[in-house]
């Protein structure tokens, strides 16, 4: 049962990734009753349903993307910012990642991992 005033987002995540299942799993044990606002949508073999939903396939396996509570998609650290301000636990966090100073490092960080993860997976 969702929560009254909570709408659901749905975020789109790599679920042919180890890690990325991981990091799903830690943050529905975090958010707690907060993580039944959350819709998981696995984009494996999903291409033509991310293309009719305005998202490129190829930045969905390099970018998180997030469609929010008012349909619009955002991604990469806004995605992340969205996602984590949502859990109490998570907000600091997402205001920390999201100060000027820190999030163009924090970017290009999360685009090597992303790159070298799937690159080692050969899936790049």
């Amino acid at each position: 049962m969702m929560r009254e005033g909570r709408e659901k987002i749905t975020v789109y995540y790599d679920g042919a990734c180890p890690s990325c299942i991981k990091d799903r799993e830690n943050y529905e044990k975090l958010a707690g009753k907060n993580g039944e606002d959350v819709c998981w949508f696995d984009i494996t073999e999903q291409d033509e349903h991310l293309r009719d939903i305005g998202i490129d396939p190829h930045l969905a396996l390099t970018q998180l993307h997030v469609r929010d509570e008012h349909q619009k998609i955002v991604s990469e650290l806004d995605a992340y910012i969205l996602l984590m301000s949502r859990v109490f636990l998570l907000k600091p966090l997402a205001w920390f990642i999201g100060l000027p100073v820190i999030r163009p490092l924090l970017s290009s960080l999360y685009h090597r991992m992303v790159k070298r993860r799937l690159e080692k997976s050969g899936r790049l």
